[in-house]
């Protein structure tokens, strides 16, 4: 029997495995240095990340930062137990919401918290955060491992995101001339990307079908579609936006869908016009709106419906951008047009219908 104040206990006797932290560092750095980028080439373990604004060309830069997470689609990750792509939906989320502000994304860094560390579990994760990162092109500089026993039951796990990017002074988006007129173009989503997952997840239980069950409207698993990544759009819209200097103002379709983030980016005298009927909306939102019976508005306000950004041009500038995003791969319709917003008017109207 231990003396008393000498029972001899450990940090591992309290959950929390040091072994195990250092073990996924080891694992996660040949991850790390396949983002490098001009700016940054340096290893993690130290106390912060460097970066270097000058090494990556700019001369007058206002940076442009931004944070997110994945929210309750890691709860599918944890019950499926695939956990390669998470990562790139948290970068996505983070490193979209900068490019619509016409900034670069430049480096990032992640937070992952978990009860119980497993190495290789933490490493498919940040094997996914380093995808996205290089999709996005910038560099994944430093993050955080927590391991917290009693904050988090079972396997379960929480992520979030931080990054940074940057924009010469002046050409931040969006634009001080949007008008009346003014063309919307839709970029087609991968799918549901990372939003709306606590209602999916509902209608998957209502469904009553397994994670592993055939997917009713797409192939593989359920949980395979559902988890198909955020689609990453920075790279084709740097190109449009260097290239042809004629985006006026970007939207990321995210939480809130349609009526929450397009008004974001528009002044208050204007509202967008979208054509539902320009909408193909995925296999995947009619199914979810059939099988939980939700209605159109509510599935255009919590999901993107297919369109997982937009773009505000010019009229006589649409066909240019179209040309250089569908080049580089992005499929693009015309969505809207710009309108007079009346007084006390929604900044979203819509016009046709949303098939489903």
């Amino acid at each position: 029997m231990s003396e008393p104040g000498k029972n001899g206990l450990t940090y591992s006797d309290a959950g929390v495995d040091i072994d195990a932290g250092n073990l996924l560092v080891e694992k996660i750095k040949p991850h790390v240095r396949s983002t490098r980028r001009p700016g940054a080439d340096g290893e993690i373990g130290g106390f912060g990340g460097l970066f270097d604004l000058k090494a990556a060309g700019f001369k007058d830069p206002v940076l442009v930062a931004a944070n997110d997470g994945v929210g309750t689609k890691l709860k599918i990750a944890i019950d499926a137990n695939k956990h390669d792509t998470v990562g790139i939906d948290l970068v996505a989320m983070c490193v979209n919401d900068l490019v619509v502000q016409g900034a670069e994304p430049l480096f990032f860094l992640d937070y992952f918290a978990t009860g119980k560390l497993d190495p290789d579990q933490g490493a498919a994760i940040v094997g996914g955060i380093a995808a996205g990162c290089r999709e996005a092109g910038c560099a994944l500089i430093g993050g955080e491992t927590a391991e917290m026993p009693g904050m988090y039951a079972g396997g379960d796990y929480d992520l979030a995101g931080f990054a940074v990017g940057a924009a010469e002074r002046g050409q931040l988006l969006p634009a001080g001339d949007i008008a009346e007129g003014d063309v919307i173009l839709g970029l087609a989503s991968s799918g549901v990307h990372s939003n709306g997952y606590s209602l999916v997840r509902k209608i998957v239980s209502l469904s009553g079908l397994a994670w592993d069950a055939p997917a009713p409207f797409g192939e593989g698993t359920l949980a395979d579609v559902l988890m198909t990544p955020t689609r990453i759009y920075v790279k084709p819209l740097l190109k449009a936006i260097r290239e042809t200097g004629k985006l006026k103002a970007l939207a990321h379709i995210t939480g809130g869908g349609f009526p929450e983030n397009i008004p974001r980016v528009l002044p208050k005298h204007l509202a967008a016009e979208i054509d539902l009927a320009a909408i193909k909306a995925p296999a995947v939102f009619s199914w979810l709106a059939k099988t939980g019976g939700v209605a159109a508005n509510e599935m255009l306000r919590t999901f993107n419906c297919g369109v997982g950004m937009i773009v505000v041009v010019a009229a006589e500038d649409a066909a240019q951008v179209t040309s250089v995003l569908t080049a580089e791969g992005e499929t693009v319709f015309a969505l809207g047009r710009m309108v007079a917003r009346g007084e006390g008017a929604a900044g979203t109207l819509y016009k046709g219908t949303l098939t489903l």
